[in-house]
């Protein structure tokens, strides 16, 4: 079953509608889950974060890169919290250099939605991750589950940073 334009708008104004999402990462060998604020990046639309190296979560992606992160529509009205709509990634997590040519841009596309955020920059152990996706499962409701491919994400939010 593919997306319909009316299952593609849903997905499109989930992720750009949201703000935070969980991200699951293994630590200790155990599954670990956390919260991070994201914004899309690049043509590509990948998944950008900040976050601290006091966090377990840093430690994890830098130890092991495969992560997951889930978005979720949120709860009222009259949906059943069974049939909210929400996107699940898995993808790889690169740390990006400071002193790198995509740090700049990075950093303007994710102040650019966090703008409270530019004190943290300030700060040595924040870093900024990009979460690459490897495969997508986009449930949208009862009996509306759907694994597009990463690359029709990109497609999907618009392109472009």
């Amino acid at each position: 079953m593919a997306l319909d334009a009316g299952l593609t708008r849903t997905l499109r104004e989930l992720v750009l509608g949201r703000s935070v999402a969980a991200l699951g990462t293994l630590h200790s060998n155990e599954p670990f889950v956390s919260m991070v604020p994201y914004a899309l990046y690049g043509d590509e639309r990948h998944f950008l974060i900040h976050v601290s190296a006091l966090a377990s979560h840093t430690r994890d992606m830098l130890a092991r890169p495969r992560v997951s992160l889930l978005i979720t529509a949120p709860e009222g009205g009259d949906i059943a919290p069974q049939a909210l709509p929400r996107l699940s990634v898995q993808g790889d997590a690169l740390q990006l250099d400071r002193a790198g040519t995509d740090y700049a841009p990075a950093r303007a596309c994710y102040l650019a939605r966090f703008a409270d955020a530019a004190q943290m920059f300030e700060l040595a152990d924040f870093s900024l991750f990009v979460i690459r996706p490897v495969s997508l499962r986009f449930v949208a409701g009862y009996g509306k589950a759907f694994s597009p491919a990463p690359a029709a994400l990109a497609l999907i939010l618009g392109g472009g940073s």
